[in-house]
């Protein structure tokens, strides 16, 4: 099976506007576009009755001591744990699609209590609804896709996976705003084939990526 896009290239950056934030040179960052990427896929095995798609960002601090704090960088060696930025799970096997800004288009404060998706499908819970908790203005349940938003200071790159599994499941046995361990949960045992895409991004002021 094979995945691809047309928004970025498999290693390759990912553009400012499937962001969450941009660089900003007077305050850091500032909230971007926020677009879903492109995705196609192709070559599902015989016997696929529904896709998974996750985005996991596989960089993330594992401890927030030195992010985004002036004058100190979140160091390089530091153990890193994973975010999930997208889980998308019942997607229909007549789906090999999806459009750039269909699924996402701009930040919503608090989180999208409905994101558009394929028919049918249902997507879970991101983990921004952990990360803005206790923020007055932020703090909610992020349902869909939001995009990349690595620590400013970050002396590591960021490496964004776009998981796409065939199953051989109907629906995924996941209820509620569901998240990354219920959805590989659910998965075991019922992955016919697997593809994936990874980008990097990186809002440190220091990186210059290409």
């Amino acid at each position: 099976m094979k995945l691809t896009s047309t928004s970025f290239r498999n290693n390759g950056v990912l553009p400012g506007r499937l962001a969450f934030c941009v660089k900003d040179p007077k305050q850091r960052v500032r909230l971007s576009k926020n677009l879903n990427p492109q995705l196609a896929w192709s070559g599902a095995p015989e016997g696929t009755r529904s896709f998974v798609l996750l985005c996991v960002d596989g960089d993330v601090p594992t401890r927030p001591d030195d992010v985004n704090q002036p004058g100190r960088e979140v160091p390089f060696d530091l153990p890193r744990g994973e975010f999930l930025h997208w889980a998308v799970v019942d997607i229909p096997a007549t789906v090999s699609e999806i459009a750039e800004g269909s699924c996402s288009a701009g930040v919503t404060a608090r989180g999208k209590a409905s994101p558009e998706g394929p028919a049918g499908s249902r997507q879970g819970q991101n983990d921004y609804t952990g990360w803005f908790k206790g923020d007055a203005g932020m703090e909610g349940s992020y349902l869909g896709y939001d995009g990349p938003c690595p620590p400013w200071n970050d002396s590591r790159v960021h490496h964004y996976r776009f998981e796409l599994y065939a199953t051989d499941l109907e629906a995924a046995p996941v209820k509620g705003a569901f998240g990354l361990a219920e959805v590989r949960k659910a998965l075991e045992g019922h992955v016919l084939a697997q593809a994936r895409l990874t980008g990097r991004y990186s809002l440190n002021p220091r990186f210059s990526l290409k």
